[in-house]
């Protein structure tokens, strides 16, 4: 009786990973969405490929290497020891080490596709592919070994549940790399340095993809309880989706207040963005903030995006056509230092002092240095080799037949 009813917990846990990863993995068209919605039609079917690539290619490169150097026997803290073409041995504590496998595929997928909004309409595809394997094979899961690899961060104590730092601020920071190197987009800043807008192309894609964004979200933070077996579990998973969803919904609401109040009306490209806002602050500590503060949370992110991407568009003069740098480079980096003011356990908010909060600094630090350095050496070089941007004939009539022979609208 106890063999069964263990056997029933490790299939119960492991179907919910595989059903979380399926969610994740939807968050894949969601982001295709958004970065379409949000350029030109010219650039369109480049934007589709990019989305397309990103994820085939990290599918194969993170099994091949990727996830044994993340999650491998630790050299010193720092990274995971190699182990080519992993192969199950059959389950680890509660699923098996393939459901741990494609779950933790699908993380690494989403880190490479944050980058590809921010260094949109200029970039030359065979450049986004380099940086991609990059991204997969190196970057994202050296920085994942010091936390969820059992490194350096995770023995100091710090806290980041699902990713707001592993994953969102490192796609974001890399994707600041790329965006000041490759520079802007033709038209984006006149004579006198000033911004111009560039609208994007259809925001009912852009409408789309947030909503299955916010759906799949439910599996990216929900599913990082890695188990749904047993009462603590069922507790713990209720409790993560309602934090997840009140962050979003504030998010959305406050963005949009601060641009009717700001630029006079309420923005919808705006609000779908600060909705990505609060479920990115919320990430890391959905499963330690209780409702409350997962509102608070939420709210602070939607008021912090505009003036973000107002920072990097007109002051730092960074050319970031879907705002990515904003939403998950900043809004990962304050949600991950949100842990150490509204986690209820260690929280300074919550009387436990600033101990947790001064972690949470370290991390944040430690993640903006590693991905924005190596991004900034990545992007750099592939500018040196002449690789990174097409001509200013293909960015001014579209990727899409120059790059691909096709174009999405015939």
């Amino acid at each position: 009786m106890e063999e069964t009813l263990h056997g029933l917990q490790i299939g119960l846990d492991n179907m919910w990973l595989l059903i979380a990863a399926f969610l994740v993995m939807f968050m894949q068209p969601g982001f295709a969405m958004v970065e379409a919605g949000f350029t030109r039609s010219k650039n369109t079917a480049n934007i589709l490929m990019k989305n397309l690539m990103d994820f085939s290619i990290g599918s194969i490169l993170y099994w091949a290497i990727g996830f044994t150097l993340m999650y491998g026997d630790s050299i010193g803290g720092f990274i995971g020891t190699p182990d080519l073409f992993f192969m199950s041995d059959g389950f680890g504590d509660n699923y098996s080490d393939y459901a741990d496998l494609f779950f933790q595929t699908v993380f690494a997928a989403t880190a490479a596709t944050i980058v590809s909004g921010a260094v949109a309409e200029r970039t030359e595809f065979s450049a986004y592919l380099i940086f991609s394997i990059v991204i997969t094979v190196l970057i994202y899961p050296i920085s994942g070994h010091w936390t969820w690899g059992g490194g350096w961060l995770s023995e100091l104590g710090f806290h980041d549940f699902a990713g707001s730092s592993i994953v969102h601020s490192v796609g974001g920071w890399i994707g600041l790399a790329g965006a000041a190197v490759i520079g802007p987009r033709i038209g984006k800043y006149d004579a006198k340095g000033k911004a111009k807008a560039i609208p994007g192309h259809n925001l009912t894609f852009g409408a789309l993809g947030v909503f299955i964004l916010w759906f799949g979200w439910f599996g990216f933070n929900p599913g990082s309880q890695l188990a749904a077996a047993g009462t603590e579990n069922a507790v713990a998973l209720g409790h993560i989706a309602v934090t997840t969803n009140l962050a979003a919904a504030a998010g959305a609401v406050t963005a949009m207040l601060v641009a009717w109040i700001r630029y006079k009306r309420p923005a919808l490209s705006l609000t779908l963005n600060g909705a990505l806002a609060g479920l990115v602050a919320i990430t890391a500590g959905c499963d330690v903030v209780d409702p409350v503060g997962a509102v608070l949370i939420g709210t602070l992110a939607g008021f912090i995006l505009p003036f973000a991407v107002e920072f990097f568009d007109k002051i730092l003069k960074v050319d970031d056509p879907v705002g990515a740098v904003s939403v998950h480079g900043v809004c990962g980096a304050f949600g991950t230092l949100a842990v150490g003011l509204f986690s209820t356990s260690e929280g300074l908010f919550y009387g436990h002092g600033a101990k947790a909060l001064g972690i949470q600094s370290i991390g944040v630090l430690t993640f903006f240095v590693w991905a924005f350095g190596a991004g900034l050496i990545l992007f750099s070089i592939l500018k040196a080799a002449k690789v990174l941007r097409v001509s200013r004939r293909i960015e001014e009539e579209g990727l899409d037949v120059y790059e691909h022979g096709e174009s999405a609208y015939n």
